[in-house]
């Protein structure tokens, strides 16, 4: 089944004076759109080096591509070889499911797939499949030696969707700024890094999204954050989901349970220093819920986030850090 990541940032940009040409374009790729605006005294069209950024970074991290490095190390090629790319986003994931005991993790990829949110149709769920596809997940059961995957069962498949994305908006950042653009708002399916400042010196400004009720209905703004070097990654249940013998399931499969996760969180909006490091742990707080991800802010100031839940009687209300706070425009 084709994945399409979801439209939950929205960003909102001013025109304004300036020797720096704005450059701006918009294109689809990894399985979503991307939208990237810069300033640049050259005025240079970057969008064919970008799109050819996006087709290497899919050959590494893609699980949707037969021949990728991902791909090849789901099914075991004891030929494949980790790329530097492959390399830094497994990293950087065995470090946040280390930090989040768990909520995040990339060996989820069986239990995805069986619940049709990957690259198979969803099969007959029952506990029994779940219980057999359990002990295939699991971070600790995968490492990297030598730029070798080694697996405890060779049933294990990882999948970077969680975290691919946030990634690819900061390596195309980086990209931009060798070139000498330092201005800069990247959104990759709706993770979004901004650098700089628009010639007026004012910041950023990408939206929220609202949740809705169904995944058809009209989007609009719930709030406003400003980006100053900085990134912003939202994860959310309310538009990717299915519904089978009148249940909901949500697209965020639970690492510990096999089950899509039930709890009142909506969405969580995270801003982070990077993309790669938003991405993740959005979807992290999305498992972890809102009490336990309040929690665990506490102890981790270099993260800052906005929840949006929902009430016994249908209503949502919102949670937001200081930090956060201090970076949103009242609507």
């Amino acid at each position: 089944m084709k994945y399409i990541y979801l439209l939950l940032l929205v960003p909102v940009l001013w025109g304004c004076k300036s020797n720096k040409q704005e450059v701006s374009f918009i294109g689809m790729a990894q399985g979503t759109y991307y939208a990237i605006t810069y300033f640049d005294e050259q005025g240079r069209n970057l969008q064919p080096e970008i799109e050819d950024f996006f087709r290497e970074f899919d050959t590494s991290a893609s699980i949707y591509i037969p021949h990728s490095i991902i791909s090849r190390f789901n099914h075991n090629d004891t030929s494949a070889v980790a790329d530097d790319i492959f390399t830094y986003v497994f990293n950087v994931s065995t470090e946040v499911s280390e930090q989040t005991d768990g909520a995040f993790d990339i060996t989820t990829m069986p239990l995805t797939n069986a619940w049709g949110f990957g690259f198979t149709d969803s099969t007959k769920i029952d506990p029994n499949l779940i219980d057999s596809l359990l002990h295939l997940v699991n971070y600790k059961n995968v490492k990297l030696v030598n730029r070798k995957i080694v697996k405890t069962n060779p049933g294990t498949m990882l999948d970077y969707n969680a975290i691919a994305q946030g990634y690819s908006a900061d390596m195309i950042g980086d990209m931009l700024k060798s070139k000498g653009i330092t201005d800069y708002l990247v959104d990759v399916g709706g993770e979004v890094v901004g650098h700089g400042s628009k010639p007026d010196g004012s910041y950023w400004r990408v939206g929220i999204e609202k949740p809705t009720e169904h995944a058809g209905d009209a989007r609009s703004v719930e709030s406003v954050v400003l980006l100053n070097n900085s990134a912003l990654a939202t994860s959310g249940n309310y538009r990717k989901f299915f519904i089978k013998d009148g249940v909901r399931y949500s697209h965020t499969i639970d690492p510990k349970t096999g089950y899509p996760v039930k709890h009142s969180l909506l969405s969580v909006s995270v801003l982070a220093s990077d993309g790669i490091t938003a991405d993740a742990y959005a979807t992290a707080f999305m498992v972890m819920g809102l009490e336990k991800s309040i929690e665990f802010l506490k102890t981790h100031p270099g993260l800052e986030a906005h929840f949006i839940y929902s009430l016994p009687k249908g209503e949502y209300k919102t949670w937001t850090s200081q930090g956060m706070e201090k970076m949103m425009v009242k609507q």
